[in-house]
């Protein structure tokens, strides 16, 4: 059996991750204005070899643990935001946050498709399915956006 002592810490490691949620998101991705721009920036901060998450800021005022449940929450939120959205939505969402890489929208749809980059953005705790449906309709997505382009560039 459980003590009440167990339900009270338990609760008290929510609050702490609703908090540190609550100011990553208003502070840190309410700045980046497109959904695929947030998850991105979120999986950037995922070490890629150990599936941890390093934030300098979060981790100098919270316990590491709490750092690294609430940064895969959001993670998982973020994404699943996406996959909530009309594809239409994340059509032009996807194109205004590939419009900004260094490389341009062509050369990033481009990578994407060959590499399928993509794959690092999906968060670990995701289940199967909904992986696989972000990757299928990142592929329509990228198929889209590599069919514009190749026609906008022939027209001109």
């Amino acid at each position: 059996m459980i003590g009440t002592g167990h339900y009270r810490d338990m609760l008290t490691q929510l609050q702490q991750n609703r908090r540190i949620i609550q100011d990553f998101s208003l502070t840190t991705l309410a700045a980046i204005p497109s959904l695929f721009g947030r998850l991105i920036y979120l999986s950037s901060l995922r070490d890629l070899s150990s599936g941890r998450y390093e934030h300098a800021g979060l981790l100098a005022l919270h316990p590491e643990e709490a750092v690294q449940q609430a940064l895969a929450k959001c993670h998982e939120e973020v994404f699943e935001r996406i996959l909530e959205t009309p594809l239409t939505v994340q059509e032009g969402d996807l194109r205004a946050c590939l419009d900004t890489m260094p490389g341009g929208l062509c050369l990033t749809v481009s990578h994407w498709q060959r590499m399928e980059a993509y794959r690092v953005l999906l968060p670990e705790q995701s289940p199967d399915y909904l992986k696989e449906l972000f990757c299928s309709n990142l592929r329509a997505l990228l198929e889209i956006l590599r069919s514009e382009s190749s026609s906008a560039h022939s027209s001109a």
